[in-house]
């Protein structure tokens, strides 16, 4: 029986580059697994002893990438918030609020 393949070598590639490029989002219970031909699987939320909340399968990059710059865009505006001591997040007025440009990633991505 021929076991069916889910996801290109070249799209894996790509899938790998992403989840190591958002590796830091581990800090925050954000997980990407290589699950061989299935594609890769992101979970989130690990709570003893049942394991993982939610689990979401990506066998495309730019979905992948989209996924994770919204966890890590999110998990950025927490930290702001926090550091702003604000205590209900309302993103339009994190939005409002200068920041400054830390770190060569929000930098390119500003150029967007």
């Amino acid at each position: 029986m021929e076991k069916k393949i889910y996801i290109t070598e070249a799209e894996r590639e790509k899938c790998r580059r992403v989840a190591d490029a958002f590796a830091e989002l581990e800090d925050v219970d954000v997980v990407v697994v290589d699950v061989g031909r299935y594609g890769f699987v992101k979970l989130q939320y690990y709570t003893p002893p049942t394991g993982f909340e939610n689990d979401f399968t990506f066998t495309d990059s730019r979905a992948l990438f989209d996924d994770l710059w919204e966890e890590w865009l999110h998990t950025q505006l927490i930290i702001l918030a926090r550091e702003m001591k604000i205590e209900d997040i309302d993103y339009d007025d994190i939005y409002n609020v200068p920041y400054k440009v830390d770190t060569a990633r929000e930098r390119d991505c500003l150029k967007c």
